[in-house]
């Protein structure tokens, strides 16, 4: 198994991806066709800036990816715009500014591990709903949401959230994961039209 793991790796150092996640983001690409030319993404959980760097290739110099994390990310592309921020510090507000709406949001972040799953786990799962609080209200409609988040007992109803919200919800484990990791993915595609509440209409 680790010689399946040094490939990636080594794959990534030869291609100029500065980490190996970089491959699960492109076999889900090459898969679902999420990403595409003149698109506006978020990217949360950038560090080291291997998803910001695939993403700014496919969406192209008409295209912008925004790359947010705490650390960094070690990007540079003229495509490319660097928010060096906590994740829950960020204001939709504030991101409107740099665009009025999102084509994708991408979220591979994870919390720093403990050893222990269980906390690992709802960490995981704050981050993950992070991301989808931010694409309720960023991501214009029929957009997407890509999402890491750890396998744990409040896996389903954080599912159940993504389905309320979008119109088809798939669970992904690419190859590239390594097979002992809890990780696993949520392509989340079409975003619905938030439903208003309708009193004093004729219907």
């Amino acid at each position: 198994m680790k010689k399946v793991q040094d490939h990636y790796f080594k794959k990534a150092k030869k291609q100029g991806f500065p980490a190996r996640s970089v491959y699960k983001l492109e076999e889900v690409q090459k898969k679902h066709k999420l990403l595409k030319s003149g698109q506006t993404v978020m990217d949360l959980g950038a560090f080291p800036g291997s998803w910001s760097k695939y993403a700014a290739g496919v969406v192209g110099p008409k295209g912008l990816v925004v790359a947010v994390d705490i650390q960094k990310p070690g990007v540079i592309a003229d495509n490319v715009c660097i928010l060096q921020q906590d994740v829950y510090d960020l204001k939709a507000s504030n991101l409107r500014r740099i665009s009025p709406h999102f084509d994708v949001m991408l979220s591979d972040m994870a919390p720093k591990t403990t050893g222990r799953k269980d906390v690992d786990h709802f960490r995981s799962v704050a981050l993950a709903e992070r991301a989808l609080d931010l694409a309720g209200e960023l991501l214009k409609p029929g957009g997407t949401l890509f999402c890491k988040i750890f396998q744990g007992k409040d896996f389903p109803s954080f599912r159940d959230k993504c389905r309320e919200s979008f119109s088809s919800v798939r669970v992904i484990k690419p190859k590239s994961s390594r097979p002992e990791s809890v990780e696993i993915f949520l392509l989340c595609t079409d975003k619905k039209i938030a439903h208003r509440a309708a009193s004093g209409s004729n219907g």
